[in-house]
Order: C-alpha cells, then structure tokens, then sequence
C-alpha cells in the first residue's frame, strides 16, 4: 500500500507578504500587478470573503473589496522562501517531487513500520512553520489525487489523513469543481449534465465520459472513484533548457534569423510554462562561417513569458552580432531555472494578455505545438524545424 503526503503552502505569496511586514496579517490583501488592467496573484482569505480570487482582474477584486491593499508581487522573495521549505523537505523525506513552487508530493511508501507516516509528516509540517514561519496544509492518502484534495479541504493551515478504504466516501459529497484537472469551462459542462458532485461523475459510464470528454474523461472517472497510479517523480533541478539550430547554408538573412531566434525563444517559454518553471538567465549564441563561437547573456527578473523573453533575446543578439559575417549556427539557453506557478508571471500582464497567452498554451497541450503558431512563420518565411 502506498503513502502518498501532498504539501501546500498556504496563500504561498500572502503569507510571505505577511511574513515581510506583521502589519498587514488579518487585512485583505491581494497580490499581483498594480496597474488598472493587472491580475490578482494571490489574495488572503480575508479578500477571499468578498469574492475575490486568483486570475480575477484588479478592478473587478477593488469593487468588490475597497479596502484591500494591493502589493507588488516580489519574484526573488517568493522563490528564496520556496528554497528553503525545499532544503527542509530534502533533507528528511526519502523521495518527493516538486510540483510548483509551493507544493511538493512526498513518498512515504514503507514508512509505516518505522515512525507511522502521519506522525512523520506532522512533525515535518511543524518543523517547516517553526524554521520558515510560514503556514503549509497537509493531505495523507494512498495516492496523489486523492492527497491533494485532502489538502484543499484542510486549508487554511491544516491536516488530514484519508485512509485505505475510504477514499471514495471522502470524495463523493465534494462538488466537482473541487477535483484536480476539471476547470471552469470542463464544471460548466460536467453541471450542464447535472453532474455535480464527485459521487455522480463517479457512477458516469466511463464510455460515456470519454465520448463527451475524450481522453480526459476516462482519468476524470478514475479520479472521481479515487484511482490514481501515478508516481511521486524525484525532484530533480535542472540548471538549464536550450535549443539550438545549425543552417545547412551559412547565411546573413536577417528576417529569417529573427523569425528562428523568435520560434526558439517561444518553445523555450513555453517548456518553462508547461512544467511549472521560471527563468532567470538568457544566454544567446552564435557560430559563424569559420567556427568561431560566441556568447552573450544577461540576468532578467524571474519569467516564464514569451515577450520579456524575447525582449532580452532581441537586445543580446543586436550587441553580440558585430561581425557581420555569416552565421552557422543560433542558440537560446534560458537559465537559473526556479519551479514557480504561472501566477508569479501575473504581476506584470494585462488580463488580456494572460487570457490569450492560456488559450495557445492550451491549444498546444491539446494538438502539440504546431497547432497554433504566429502569422510571420507562414508563407515564404515558413521555417523549417
């Protein structure tokens, strides 16, 4: 039988807001862009009691909270917190993942003979608020599904073991809005039909679920009946994520260089949004005719969009290519890679940027990533990848 503990750190932003100043603690407060047309980040459950949320634009959270204070989301902070919570978890727990940059799985599978995996993971949720100061949920189950809505039913700062046996029971009256996967637009449908609570998609016929759904509909009912075999994966930290492209004909094409730079820069964004990282470093490289080779890079804040990206990748191929000579060889390296949430991307973006940028990288989890591309890769400037 596997012990699976997910952990969350709660209202991960705020409370590090919190944590920086005492003086905001039991006010509302929502972080994110401060511009008239920004995003709400994060909010305190104080904001929460008037409605307002993650992803909501900041005028919309202002009507419906006046009062709150509205912070500037501070990226180095956020992550520089997150490190340490992952320095603690790494140095106790056999084998855990890191999700996103507050939540971690832990696998305890074993444990149970030697300490009893509940104890274990109260004492390493207390050892974690003693040494960070910062409040984190906890949900014990045999898998990973079923850990993590456990946890979202302890918060705020809480627990909860589901034992062996009673998963089913634990989810069914929870409504299914409520289930890791199914978004706004899946509850709609899922209510649409009348299904709405976790027991009913539970008693669905998965050929019917699937017929409606596709492919999600068949993980929609394991999860919903509390089945879920996947693995707590090792947290492995990679330093970096690069591409590169090698001309089969040296070239001076300055159109057709930008368009290589731009694609490879957006795949790049897009691999660090599609696994939940940010970047911090962006190096660029060129190889001319004669083998020569060189590299440029700068420091940017913490990112995992598209166009500061590509803002830096434009500045750095300009000061580095002073030889005009033809170029071989184009590499973009995006490094000092952090796990974060897309929300950390939320403090500088308009809501219609954000809401564009999430229907392509959608369009693209679904149809993979030719599905959707810009208008300048078509025509006679197509690229060849």
């Amino acid at each position: 039988m596997r012990s699976i503990l997910h952990l969350d750190l709660d209202s991960f932003f705020v409370s590090v807001e919190v944590l920086k100043n005492s003086a905001l603690k039991g006010k509302p407060l929502i972080v994110g862009g401060t511009s008239n047309r920004g995003v709400v980040a994060a909010c305190s459950y104080e904001a929460r009691a008037f409605g307002v949320h993650s992803a909501m634009p900041i005028r919309m959270a202002l009507r419906l909270c006046p009062q709150a204070i509205i912070l500037r989301g501070d990226h180095d902070s956020y992550i520089k917190h997150s490190e340490q919570v992952t320095e603690i978890i790494d140095e106790r727990a056999p084998l855990f993942e890191k999700s996103s940059i507050d939540e971690f799985y832990l696998d305890l599978t074993g444990m149970d003979k030697y300490f009893g995996c509940m104890k274990w993971s109260t004492e390493l949720r207390q050892t974690i608020i003693k040494e960070t100061g910062l409040p984190i949920s906890f949900g014990l189950s045999i898998n990973k599904i079923v850990s993590k809505v456990g946890t979202n039913e302890a918060k705020p700062n809480g627990t909860i073991e589901i034992p062996q046996g009673v998963e089913r029971s634990f989810l069914a009256p929870l409504s299914t809005n409520k289930m890791p996967g199914i978004g706004k637009e899946t509850y709609k449908r899922l209510s649409f039909m009348g299904v709405r609570t976790i027991k009913i998609l539970s008693e669905i016929p998965v050929k019917l679920l699937e017929r409606e759904f596709g492919e999600s509909g068949k993980s929609m009912w394991q999860h919903a009946n509390g089945i879920d075999h996947s693995a707590v994966v090792p947290y492995h930290e990679a330093k970096s994520i690069s591409k590169e492209q090698t001309f089969e004909q040296d070239t001076l094409d300055m159109q057709r260089i930008r368009l290589i730079l731009l694609n490879m820069t957006e795949k790049l964004a897009f691999e660090l949004r599609d696994t939940n990282r940010l970047c911090s470093v962006v190096t660029i490289k060129i190889r001319y005719a004669d083998f020569n080779t060189y590299t440029k890079q700068s420091k940017i804040r913490y990112t995992a969009l598209d166009k500061p990206i590509w803002a830096v990748v434009q500045d750095l191929f300009e000061k580095l290519y002073d030889r005009r000579q033809l170029i071989r060889l184009l590499g973009v390296k995006l490094g000092g890679l952090t796990y974060g949430k897309a929300s950390l991307n939320l403090f500088e973006d308009t809501e219609e940027q954000i809401a564009l940028l999430k229907q392509v990288d959608h369009i693209r989890h679904r149809f993979g990533y030719e599905a959707i591309q810009r208008g300048v890769y078509q025509g006679s400037g197509k690229l060849r990848r």
